[in-house]
């Protein structure tokens, strides 16, 4: 919902978890984002696991990369960007202050 508000043209492909975001990136027929975000605390793989994975993979070495969480520690972002996070965005509690920081990271990062 928040992404259709900052711009309708944003195409959004979701996975439940690590595993299946890897899956779907390595696919014959994977897409080649502009953008990825990562929830640090995914199912079956954490998100800086699948970040460390993601880098691998050379079709996506122009792909702006960002983690996320409700919180972070010092580790975690200096972990996130010594494997290449551009960014790690706290989760905001509401959906105006998140249209607020995706516009911002769009604007920044283009």
């Amino acid at each position: 919902m928040a992404l259709e508000e900052v711009d309708r043209e944003i195409e959004c492909i979701m996975a439940n978890n690590g595993i299946s975001a890897l899956n779907t990136l390595r696919s014959d027929n994977a897409p080649t984002p502009d953008y990825i975000f990562i929830d640090l605390n995914m199912p079956k793989m954490n998100g800086l696991e699948c970040l460390q994975e993601i880098q691998k993979l050379s079709h996506l070495k122009d792909a702006r990369v960002f983690m996320y969480s409700t919180s972070v520690d010092d580790y975690v972002l200096q972990k996130s960007k010594a494997l290449g996070a551009m960014e790690f965005i706290v989760k905001p509690t509401g959906i105006t202050p998140l249209i607020e920081k995706l516009s911002e990271v769009f604007t920044q990062n283009r």
